[in-house]
């Protein structure tokens, strides 16, 4: 039987247990290889002393050095088999200068990329590929490039995968979203009774807003990751230095396990001829 091979393109360290850590997880133990292929170094995350990018003291490369650390720790709780680093500079946020760095992912050719990416694809040959969609799930232009760069990979290699955009219903979402407004308003009285009053958050109203959740009639894999979500807890806790104040931390384990048991994509190749929701990644393959 031909070895199944799952391989996701993620934009960032952290980003492997966010959003397909259970799967991750949950293939391994199935005796599936899995590979990550995370784009950037991750220099634009927070500093060791929670310092973000602008501060005068904040240090990429040794931000990159701790991330790379808390990536090793990560792979290995989700029993990864490969881990590609392609390298690239973290991009920022949108309109950040760090954009404009001929190192950054964003600045990188999609090309060039691409035929990095293409290389790894013909050597593992993976029969399911999962990326982000072309928003790259939230607007970070590392996610769009990876979107971008998977895409024109794809066009290169002698054969098709079947692909898949991590997704989260909009159902879900409405109930995430009510969670962190509640946290804002936990947040708000208590600075208020130590005396500190904020003055609320105006968006801008020529930023493009862009839907975090997809149709729940739009998703096409949902998959179970009530086995596993403990060790995909672990992997998120792993990349301490960036997600310490997440509102999945903030849950603690016991709350994250009992909540956080699926994970949900979209299907956007289709070479198998799959119809329907399917509850099996590799539905089609076995």
């Amino acid at each position: 039987m031909e070895q199944l091979t799952f391989l996701a393109v993620h934009a960032h360290p952290d980003d492997e247990a966010s959003s397909s850590g259970g799967l991750y997880r949950l293939l391994a133990d199935q005796g599936v290889r899995t590979v990550l292929v995370c784009c950037t170094n991750g220099e634009c995350g927070d500093a060791a002393d929670g310092a973000k990018p602008d501060a005068d003291h904040h240090d990429g490369d040794e931000v990159a050095k701790i991330r790379a650390v808390e990536l090793d720790n990560a792979v290995k709780i989700l029993g990864i088999s490969r881990l590609v680093r392609l390298g690239y500079r973290d991009s920022g946020m949108k309109g950040w200068p760090q954009n404009d760095d001929p190192e950054s992912f964003w600045s990188t050719s999609v090309a060039v990329a691409a035929g990095k990416l293409a290389a790894v694809l013909m050597e593992e040959r993976p029969q399911v590929i999962m990326t982000y969609n072309a928003y790259g799930f939230y607007g970070h232009p590392d996610h769009i490039q990876a979107h971008r760069v998977t895409l024109a990979a794809l066009e290169l290699i002698d054969y098709e995968p079947t692909l898949y955009f991590n997704a989260i219903p909009n159902s879900i979402m409405a109930i995430w979203r009510l969670r962190w407004e509640q946290e804002d308003r936990e947040k708000a009285e208590a600075d208020a009774a130590r005396g500190i009053v904020r003055a609320p958050e105006v968006r801008d109203p020529d930023e493009e807003q862009i839907e975090l959740g997809t149709p729940d009639d739009q998703i096409d894999a949902v998959i179970d990751i009530s086995e596993v979500n403990g060790a995909k807890f672990d992997a998120l806790e792993a990349h301490e230095s960036q997600i310490a104040d997440s509102f999945w931390m903030k849950m603690g384990r016991e709350q994250f396990i009992e909540t956080m048991r699926t994970e949900w994509f979209v299907r956007v190749t289709n070479p198998m001829d799959i119809a329907g929701c399917v509850e099996d990644i590799f539905s089609g393959y076995r």
